[in-house]
Order: structure tokens, then C-alpha cells, then sequence
């Protein structure tokens, strides 16, 4: 089922996400749906809150050499802890959250995470390039943080003020 993407500046994304305690047929239901939400809406990653459930979980999918989103490649991280946080790269973002915006973030450049798949069994990854920026990127979901915030003062404000014209230009 696809499921609505909360949308900046919604108070429920600075929520910060619980630890998932019970992984049963409603768990793996709502990683499901988050899948056919991220895919309609044309994401490489989506964390529950952005579906409005506060809960430590997150969906990435990178596309392939052919450029297509094969579910075989989907990597599903609940309850994840960073282990290893190295180097430093830029990477232009973006979010299915803050629609229609992007911009260049610092990030490590190698991340190693401890997590859970949907039946609990504890996974590690340690990875580098997009898929290390994803998971940077939608682990700041569950802890109530989006990218724009990461961009620094001037570019915050220009972004701020583009955000409400468009707003206003909607309204109108």
C-alpha cells in the first residue's frame, strides 16, 4: 500500500524514533508498504517517520548498473547503530520529505552500522560511496534531523525563503 510522505516543515519529522522491540507480521507489513511508497515516489531510501511512524527503521534501495531498482538489492535497517564513521565527502542530496530541493552535504565517506533485519537477526555492513550517504541520510531521519539542516546558515536561509514563495505560489 502506498502511504503518504510527510512533507518539511511537518513537526512530526524532529520527532526522534523508537527502538522496534516486537518483529512479527504488522513489522515486516509496514516495511512492505514503505517499499511501495519509496518506489511510487521515485526515493532511494525512506525511514518510518517520514510515513509518520516513530520507530528506528529504514528502507534503501540503490539502483543498479542498468539503472533499475531490483527489491533483491533492498536493504532494510531497523534499530541501527553506527560503529565506524570515516573520511569526509560532499554529496548533492535530496529527500522525498523536502520535495523538489538539493544540495551538497559533508558526510563520512565509510560508515560500518550494526542493525536488525525484519526478523531481528543482528546484520553489520560497513560501506562506502551513495549507499554510505543513504544510510547517513535516513539514520538522521530517526533522530529527528532532515539534510537541510546540514547545509549550512546561507544556503539555509536562501532555502527558507524559496520554501515559502513556493508555498505562497501554491496558496495563490
Amino acid at each position: 500500500m502506498i502511504l503518504e510522505v510527510l512533507s518539511y516543515p511537518n513537526k512530526k519529522l524532529y520527532e526522534i524514533s523508537k527502538e522496534v522491540e516486537v518483529f512479527d507480521e504488522k513489522l515486516h507489513k509496514l516495511l512492505d508498504d514503505m517499499y511501495e511508497t519509496m518506489i511510487a515516489k521515485e526515493g532511494i531510501g525512506l525511514a518510518a517517520i517520514q510515513i509518520g511512524v516513530a520507530k528506528r527503521i529504514f528502507i534503501i534501495n540503490l539502483a543498479n548498473e542498468e539503472g533499475v531498482q531490483d527489491r533483491e538489492n533492498l536493504i532494510e535497517i531497523i534499530n541501527p547503530k553506527f560503529e565506524l564513521r570515516e573520511g569526509e565527502c560532499v554529496y548533492q542530496e535530496g529527500c522525498l520529505s523536502v520535495p523538489g530541493y538539493y544540495e551538497d552535504v559533508k558526510r563520512s565517506e565509510v560508515v560500518a552500522i550494526k542493525f536488525q533485519d525484519r526478523f531481528g537477526k543482528e546484520q553489520t555492513l560497513k560501506t562506502d560511496g551513495l549507499l554510505a550517504i543513504a544510510i547517513q541520510h535516513e539514520n538522521d531521519h530517526l533522530d529527528g534531523h532532515l539534510f537541510i539542516e546540514k547545509i549550512g546558515f546561507n544556503k539555509r536561509k536562501k532555502f527558507d525563503k524559496e520554501y515559502k514563495k513556493q508555498k505562497k505560489e501554491k496558496t495563490s
